[in-house]
């Protein structure tokens, strides 16, 4: 992988920890604003922020094994 694929690869990681950052926001918002009478909301707000916090563990891990194949 070049150089600048790895560069593209650890910006996507970022992108994708900071998207799954703001899910977990919401999450919190519902559970500190706006629960019980919200309860509705919980199933779609977990599978979105379980969805996020995937696509940026996959990613990680796919940035994670490159680096550790890279030369020192």
């Amino acid at each position: 992988m070049s150089e600048d694929e790895l560069r593209d690869l650890e910006k996507e990681v970022k992108k994708l920890k900071r998207i799954a950052s703001e899910w977990a926001g919401q999450m919190h918002d519902l559970v500190e604003e706006r629960l019980p009478a919200a309860y509705e909301e919980i199933p779609a707000l977990a599978q979105s922020t379980f969805d996020a916090c995937k696509a940026w563990a996959d990613a990680n891990a796919r940035l994670a094994k490159l680096n550790s194949m890279q030369p020192s």
